[in-house]
C-alpha cells in the first residue's frame, strides 16, 4: 500500500524539490494520505495535479501500476521522458 504523499515526496527528492516548494495541489491533505494499492491491475489512486514554481506533478500509470511523474512548469532544455510505459 502507498499514498500519493509518499510517492510525491519520493519523486520530489529525485528532482531536487521538497514540500516547501508546493504552490498548489488538487488533493486535500486527507486525500494525500489515502492508502491505495499501486500494483498492477486497476488504477486506484485519485487523479491529481500538484504545482511547484519549477514543476507540475501528476499520476502516471501502466497496466494499473501507478507512480508520480512530473514535467517542467516552464520552457527549458529538459526533455520529458515517456510517461505510462516505464
Amino acid at each position: 500500500m502507498s499514498t500519493w504523499r509518499e510517492l510525491i515526496l519520493e519523486h520530489m527528492k529525485e528532482v531536487g524539490e521538497s514540500p516547501v516548494d508546493v504552490v498548489g495541489c488538487t488533493l486535500t491533505e486527507a486525500e494525500l494520505d489515502i492508502d491505495f494499492s499501486r500494483g498492477y491491475g486497476g488504477s486506484e489512486g485519485k487523479a491529481f495535479t500538484l504545482w511547484t514554481e519549477r514543476r507540475v506533478y501528476f499520476p502516471a500509470v501502466y497496466d494499473g501500476a501507478e507512480w508520480v511523474g512530473s514535467a517542467p512548469r516552464n520552457p527549458c532544455d529538459e526533455a520529458t521522458e515517456h510517461q505510462g510505459g516505464q
